[in-house]
């Protein structure tokens, strides 16, 4: 029976210095060998996670990319878009001018780029983390060649402006977008109902996977609606520790240790389950 693993990225495939280990690259190779699909699942850019993806060798048929937290979802192998849901650009505009004027680093996304209006640390330390190019416009939805998945909030140094963010924009936001934080450092606005959860089951549907044959592995808050949704949830060990409330299995190892491989040599390649 064909399985799908949907994989959360930092934390959780990649180690701390956002590398794939050789373990954890070896059993995906061999899962896909075996028949079996392998998502990446993340809040990067669809651009950042294809360049990631081609880095680690992560194209063969089989391979897909869930982006902006379940915005988007593209065929690696087929090149191609599956889906994706995106942000009106007036509400784009009302979410940067806020941003601005309470002196919080905010972007968007073309297809190629983080696009900003404003050209600053928190920009640059996340284009460094994520290998993205960045360009800086005077008026960002202009520069766009269509409305966005994703609108990004960022400060490195103090969760507690974005926080500040969220509550600003709570009330205006019910039915336009939903916000949620996939780290301390990055607030992410999206789509209503866009979710890693929500995905899934759009991916599983299109690939004629039943549930019962999904597997996640997360450790962010980000993959929350991911680990409710499939029907094996595993957080990795190196989470937080109110993460845990959302698995069916902990790893032993973690993300620095090949904890994915144990993940697919216990869930997909071991017959008994």
């Amino acid at each position: 029976m064909t399985k799908i693993l949907f994989l959360d990225l930092d934390g959780t495939l990649l180690n701390d210095q956002k590398e794939i280990s050789e373990g954890n690259r070896k059993a995906i190779v061999q899962a896909l060998h075996a028949g079996h699909k392998v998502v990446i699942s993340t809040g990067r850019a669809l651009s950042s996670a294809i360049e990631l993806a081609e880095r680690l060798n992560f194209t063969m048929e089989g391979c897909y990319v869930i982006s902006y937290n379940g915005g988007c979802i593209y065929d690696i192998y087929r090149k191609e878009i599956v889906y994706q849901q995106t942000i009106p650009l007036e509400y784009v505009r009302y979410l940067l001018d806020i941003a601005h004027k309470m002196g919080i680093h905010a972007q968007t996304y073309s297809d190629t780029a983080v696009i900003s209006e404003q050209d600053n640390e928190n920009l640059h330390q996340y284009c460094r983390n994520t290998h993205m190019t960045f360009e800086i416009t005077k008026d960002a939805c202009a520069a766009l060649p269509h409305p966005p998945c994703k609108v990004l909030i960022v400060d490195y140094q103090n969760r507690k402006p974005l926080e500040y963010y969220q509550e600003t924009i709570a009330e205006w936001a019910k039915g336009k977008v939903d916000t949620y934080f996939s780290c301390d450092q990055l607030l992410e606005v999206v789509p209503p109902s866009v979710s890693k959860g929500n995905a899934i089951r759009i991916l599983c549907e299109h690939l004629n996977i039943p549930m019962d044959s999904t597997i996640s592995a997360g450790d962010a808050e980000n993959d929350i609606s991911m680990l409710q949704t499939t029907h094996v949830s595993v957080v990795m060990k190196n989470a937080a520790p109110h993460m845990y409330a959302y698995s069916t299995y902990i790893t032993e190892h973690d993300n620095n240790h090949d904890g994915i491989a144990e993940v697919i040599q216990r869930f997909m390649l071991n017959e008994a389950n």
